[in-house]
């Protein structure tokens, strides 16, 4: 059984938390502040740029007027040095190579600005596999709102298969839109796996496909 994939990026795919962690601090040093420790800004990922300028300033106690200013800023940042640092995880090229010579139709659903998360895909030579990017500026919803994530499935144009993503945000969004879900534990969730509601869970690129063919056939039987 064939069928679309819809993936995450941040966590899941690649690992960009060293880029967004060095804009996020380079945005800090514009107004003279110390950095924070990458750990804690890795944590913040997962909601998209403005939220986690929003966490920076609830953690250092900033005034919540200067969201919007210090959004820009690190858009700004980001967008210069958008994967200098970010890789692809270990053996994801080769699944999604696998995945794509099985017949799958292969998506993104990511709530990092739709423009940032091409620039990244471009960069790390992603872009040649998938069919759609829903992007976290693409709808007036972002995720857990279930609205990305059937808007990115239906753009790929094939039956839905499962959803692949590493963090609670993206479990939640499976769980809204009624889809499968596939949890990378190798990502940015501090949730212990058994807490996370999934239709199976890897932590090796390598093992994916199998894990695929496998799930979708339990799903004809």
């Amino acid at each position: 059984m064939t069928g679309a994939i819809v993936f995450d990026l941040d966590g899941t795919l690649v690992d960009s938390a060293p880029d967004i962690a060095a804009a996020a601090n380079r945005m800090l040093d514009e107004i003279d502040h110390a950095p924070l420790p990458v750990p804690l800004l890795r944590s913040f990922i997962g909601h998209g740029i403005p939220r986690l300028v929003g966490q920076v300033i609830a953690h250092l106690e900033l005034d919540p007027a200067s969201q919007g200013g210090l959004t820009q800023r690190m858009l700004a940042q980001y967008s210069r040095h958008p994967a200098d640092l970010t890789r692809p995880y270990p053996g994801v090229p080769a699944a999604l190579e696998r995945l794509r010579d099985a017949g799958h139709r292969l998506g993104i659903c990511t709530n990092k600005h739709h423009g940032l998360s091409v620039q990244v895909l471009d960069a790390l030579d992603l872009s040649r596999f998938f069919d759609v990017v829903i992007g976290g500026d693409s709808l007036p919803q972002k995720k857990p709102d279930p609205a990305p994530l059937r808007t990115a499935f239906a753009a790929v144009d094939a039956a839905p298969l499962v959803y692949v993503g590493d963090s609670e945000v993206d479990a939640q969004t499976a769980q809204a839109a009624v889809l499968p879900f596939g949890l990378y534990s190798g990502g940015y969730r501090t949730t212990p796996i058994e807490a996370l509601p999934h239709s199976f869970s890897f932590d090796d690129y390598r093992m994916l496909a199998a894990k695929v063919a496998e799930f979708a056939c339990r799903r004809e039987g």
